[in-house]
This record gives C-alpha cells, structure tokens and sequence, in this order.
C-alpha cells in the first residue's frame, strides 16, 4: 500500500533531513537482488536478510529505509546504504 502523500511530504531522513520518496520497482529489485547475494548491511553495521516489499529512499539516493506493515522505519541504525553501482 503506498504511503500517503501527506506523510511522505513530511518525512526525511533522520540524520541528514533529505527528502524522501517511495523506491522504485527497479530500485527495490536493484537491492532485493543484492539482499539475497548477502552485500547489504545497514547504517548500524547488520546484515540485512530480509527482502524488501517496499520502501523510502532519500532524493539523492544514498539511503534506503524499510516500510513495513505500512509503516515505514525511519531509525538512522535502520537505514542501508544504497549503491548505484
């Protein structure tokens, strides 16, 4: 379920206040893919295991935040690096 357009214009990151915006499906299946090789840790140092079903990325798409149950998870520790490599 996508996220309403009230909260997301209010949200951003926790650390550096960028914008955020709902991940693309080639951006999601861009880090699902390198979830299930094992290469995503977090900001906190953990590896991610679990894919996402969807997500926040900042606007100038360096870091990912997790929603889950429609709810999305905008901890600093929480939030994974995204690569565009």
């Amino acid at each position: 379920m996508p996220i309403d357009k009230k909260l997301l214009d209010i949200l951003c990151c926790p650390k550096t206040k960028t914008d955020v915006e709902m991940l693309s499906k080639d951006e999601l299946d861009k880090l699902n893919a390198q979830i299930k090789k094992g290469l995503v840790k977090n900001v906190g140092g953990d590896q991610v295991e679990n894919l996402l079903s969807e997500g926040l990325i900042t606007v100038d798409k360096k870091t990912v935040y997790r929603i889950d149950d429609d709810i999305p998870v905008m901890l600093i520790d929480e939030g994974i690096p995204f690569k565009t490599d």
